[in-house]
């Protein structure tokens, strides 16, 4: 099963839950953290790191030698990567997404086969904790790339559990694309309320079931519940907002590592996913 832990807003506690209930599983467990961006999960799992990959994507090279300016790759390229002149073509790597479409609609197989560096992919374990994360290259624009090649480890025989990137842009579409659930995880705020009917709206775009953690709780209002009730979103799990909790966090600690008793309430939660996933037949 491939659990994806997402957000409408940064900040509300994805990470929190998702290494939180990975160690809590007497089973095996990949975590995969695709906020390639700005990963965090391994500052709280700790994992010792044996496996690292540098990943590479396609960008357009020009062979002068072949090329007759006719224009067709600058026509097929949407997002203007490629500039066609008179007697000469410009290539711009960092709007490249690379498609290939260039290659294909060539004539004159002028254009060439040439690569930018991405990021890397690193991996390694944590107890019985598989851990993989992206980290994007300082400077690279386009992070769903990355994205799609951390969920190629993905491995269906176990349980998955993919830290997603917070908002609802085209890396959270990323993270979350042939998931099994979106978990949802949301604070009792006005800003949290906002940003969680947005990333409802685009869980549902892609149809799969979904439920919602309110983290902090107990701290702001009950527009949350209200809202969930409403559209018929499980509530999974609430999470005090605990002084113990906040400093544990500060700290690099899980909350099961300071409040043993939560490693009980973190499995109950990943039995009610597995519940609602197995009544719809995802699995």
């Amino acid at each position: 099963m491939v659990i994806t832990i997402a957000s409408g807003k940064g900040g509300t506690g994805k990470t929190t839950v998702g290494v939180n209930m990975a160690v809590s599983l007497d089973k095996a467990v990949r975590f995969l953290d695709c906020d390639v961006e700005e990963p965090n999960a391994h500052l709280f799992l700790k994992p010792v790191i044996g496996e690292r990959t540098t990943v590479n994507t396609f960008v357009p090279e020009i062979d002068f030698t072949r090329c007759n300016y006719c224009g067709k790759c600058g026509e097929i390229c949407q997002f203007n990567a490629i500039a066609v002149l008179k007697d000469y073509v410009l290539t711009f790597p960092e709007l490249c997404h690379s498609c290939r479409g260039c290659l294909f609609v060539c004539p004159e197989k002028a254009v060439l086969e040439s690569k930018r560096e991405l990021g890397v992919i690193e991996q390694g374990r944590a107890g019985q904790v598989e851990f993989i994360h992206g980290r994007l290259r300082i400077g690279e624009a386009m992070s769903p790339p990355l994205i799609r090649k951390v969920k190629e480890r993905i491995v269906r025989e176990q349980v998955n559990i993919v830290d997603a990137p917070p908002g609802t842009s085209c890396p959270v579409i990323a993270a979350l694309k042939g998931a099994d659930f979106a978990l949802l995880v949301t604070e009792p705020t006005p800003f949290g309320l906002n940003d969680l009917i947005l990333a409802v709206e685009a869980v549902r775009a892609l149809k799969m079931p979904l439920g919602a953690v309110l983290n902090r709780a107990g701290n702001g209002d009950s527009g949350v519940q209200s809202y969930l009730a409403r559209e018929n979103i499980p509530l999974l799990l609430e999470i005090p907002m605990d002084r113990k909790i906040a400093e544990a966090y500060s700290r690099g600690q899980m909350i099961v590592d300071v409040m043993p008793e939560w490693k009980e309430k973190f499995k109950g939660l990943y039995q009610k996913i597995e519940g609602i996933v197995n009544r719809q037949g995802n699995i």
